[in-house]
């Protein structure tokens, strides 16, 4: 399976808006179309990506560094959001995704810590971020479990 990851910009931010959920799971992300609007607009340090399986764009992901705050006590970086589009959801896009991001973010950034929070109910994502190494932090942030994965 071939993932690769772009930056959104002028020429795909448009497909980007497009990805959709399962309808199950809308409660779980916001739209893409936010995430994208508070890169440019919140005074935050994010970097949004598309993720692609060759040509095709499955998802979206944006990660982001927190400055310790009321919300959370320590500066941390977060997948603040991930998403694979329903049309491409249980064929093993999300799985693959997470780890390649992950051997991103490291060669990055280096051997530290990368957050993630999901909606305590959302059981099918904890077990995925659970599968690939994260491990429940024991908070909850923002109403959202949090669990982490040092790289």
């Amino acid at each position: 399976m071939e993932i690769n990851f772009k930056e959104i910009d002028s020429s795909n931010y448009g497909e980007c808006v497009e990805l959709n959920v399962k309808e199950e799971q809308q409660n779980f992300i916001s739209p893409n179309y936010l995430s994208l609007l508070q890169v440019h607009y919140e005074d935050v340090e994010a970097y949004p990506m598309a993720i692609y399986q060759g040509e095709n764009m499955v998802g979206f992901i944006k990660y982001v560094f927190y400055p310790a705050d009321e919300d959370y006590s320590l500066d941390s970086w977060w997948i603040e959001r991930f998403m694979i589009d329903k049309a491409y959801q249980n064929k093993g896009y999300g799985k693959e995704s997470l780890k390649m991001f992950l051997d991103f973010f490291r060669k990055k950034y280096g051997n530290i810590e990368i957050r993630i929070g999901t909606a305590p109910e959302n059981s099918a994502a904890i077990y995925l971020y659970e599968k690939i190494g994260f491990e429940k932090t024991g908070e909850i942030a923002v109403g959202e479990v949090v669990l982490c994965q040092k790289l």
